[in-house]
């Protein structure tokens, strides 16, 4: 049977799947959006309706993002947050954001994704939780620049309820009634919400954080995430600061809380996740909580911790990569996220404390399993979803690179992709978005930009 699309003569074929086969000179077949077969250069290749070459290159899944805020790219190293701690860089943004509209967070969205899809994701969530009012339905326009895009998107129904005058931190101009956020947490989820395999477009829900929303509001959404059969995610255990609010407005901490509030399951995956204690990471381990692991951030605004990876995995919590907001690590590079973890799990643990395939298995397999798509994403296996990667190992940043494709692919750099597939179509080719539009809406995103920075 003609396939639509054969990726073929790819230096090295990293499937991780059940076996982690690696395949030299491999070819990936894709049909509906989902991968056909998988194959070495002494097996016959399926015709095909257009051939991708992948000379010289490592093919692996698509890289999967599990924590973003798009539409902080509207603020990127923004010179008064510079340096600044997690709560202060909060507050001194939060002003800024409340001039969030639809026609912004279509814009950030739209060039964020492209980002990301230049950087070998593509699957990405987004956590937008700044809903000022009037700003009509921010989430919708996410969705919307992703489908014009042809990206694969969790977007995640933000919010927070508590306000500097409730003892939270963001201003009253973008926090919401819990009734308003979970009524319109469920009017989303039924319009966007895919639960179909292979979907593009799934929903979850997520208050932002500890100090941001009632506990009565953790515990309602978690009841509404059980009711409606979608996932849960939420900031934690991110800076110390975070600790001290729990145990002052709380009585303990900010671990216990989150499971005190019902959301301790395999539902949840957390962003960040830098200062749990041991007993906590076995908790969170047993529980089969996900992890958004967040490098470039986390070392950037996260109070100088660094997350127990290791620890994590070994007590069973999935654990995947996370970019952040645009706004603290200031890019959108999956890639460049990745080669920090791998970096970071060597200094953390040594020079065997992190290798670049566990680094890609947990951009890939990780991450989809925080997503609740174990099987689905981040492999290349007959079944699962056409999403791919062809990172050039070539020219002079591989000089030399010979006996180790996959450690080359992060020790060697920057790189980024010649092609990246979602759901078996090129959004990448030869290094380029294949949508265009892209100037056009640079010079959109610099207007609007500029007006809530104040610059104009």
């Amino acid at each position: 049977m003609t396939v639509e699309l054969l990726v073929d003569g790819a230096e090295l074929v990293t499937t991780l799947d059940a076996e982690d086969r690696e395949i030299a000179g491999g070819w990936v077949a894709l049909r509906g959006g989902l991968v056909e077969s998988v194959g070495g250069p002494f097996d016959e290749r399926p015709a095909a309706e257009r051939v991708l070459r992948a000379d010289g290159c490592l093919v692996t899944p698509g890289l999967v993002n599990t924590h973003h805020h798009m539409y902080q790219n509207l603020t990127r190293a923004y010179r008064p947050t510079v340096n600044a701690s997690l709560f202060t860089w909060l507050t001194t943004l939060y002003p800024l954001w409340a001039g969030l509209d639809e026609e912004a967070v279509h814009v950030s969205t739209w060039v964020g994704l492209a980002e990301l899809a230049l950087g070998g994701c593509t699957t990405t969530t987004d956590h937008l939780y700044v809903h000022p009012r009037g700003a009509g339905d921010l989430v919708s326009a996410e969705v919307a620049a992703a489908h014009e895009l042809g990206m694969r998107f969790h977007p995640t129904r933000g919010s927070m309820s508590l306000s500097e005058k409730d003892g939270g931190l963001p201003p009253d101009s973008v926090v919401q009634d819990d009734d308003d956020i979970l009524a319109d947490s469920e009017r989303l989820v039924a319009l966007h919400h895919d639960r179909s395999w292979g979907a593009m477009v799934r929903v979850a829900l997520a208050p932002c954080s500890p100090f941001s929303v009632s506990s009565d509001l953790m515990r309602r959404t978690a009841e509404l995430a059980e009711r409606l059969d979608v996932r849960l995610h939420t900031h934690l255990a991110e800076d110390p600061d975070e600790d001290r609010f729990a145990a002052r407005t709380f009585g303990c901490r900010t671990v216990e809380h989150f499971e005190d509030v019902g959301w301790m399951s395999e539902r949840s995956w957390v962003a960040h996740c830098i200062y749990p204690d041991g007993g906590e990471v076995r908790r969170l381990g047993a529980a089969g909580v996900g992890v958004a692991h967040c490098p470039s951030s986390n070392m950037l605004i996260g109070g100088g911790g660094t997350a127990p990876v290791a620890e994590l995995r070994a007590a069973g919590a999935p654990v995947g990569l996370g970019c952040d907001g645009s706004a603290s690590t200031d890019h959108a590079s999956l890639w460049l996220e990745a080669r920090t973890a791998l970096l970071l799990g060597h200094q953390r643990r040594g020079p065997t404390g992190m290798t670049a395939r566990d680094v890609l298995d947990i951009a890939t397999r990780g991450s989809a399993a925080c997503l609740g798509r174990a099987g689905e994403l981040g492999t290349l296996t007959p079944g699962a979803v056409g999403d791919l990667v062809c990172w050039p190992l070539t020219g002079i940043r591989f000089a030399g690179a010979l006996t180790d494709p996959v450690e080359a692919w992060l020790r060697c750099g920057p790189l980024a992709p010649r092609h990246t597939v979602v759901a078996g179509r090129p959004v990448v080719e030869d290094g380029a978005l294949v949508r265009p539009g892209l100037e056009d809406m640079l010079r959109r995103h610099h207007t609007i930009a500029s007006r809530l920075q104040r610059l104009v």
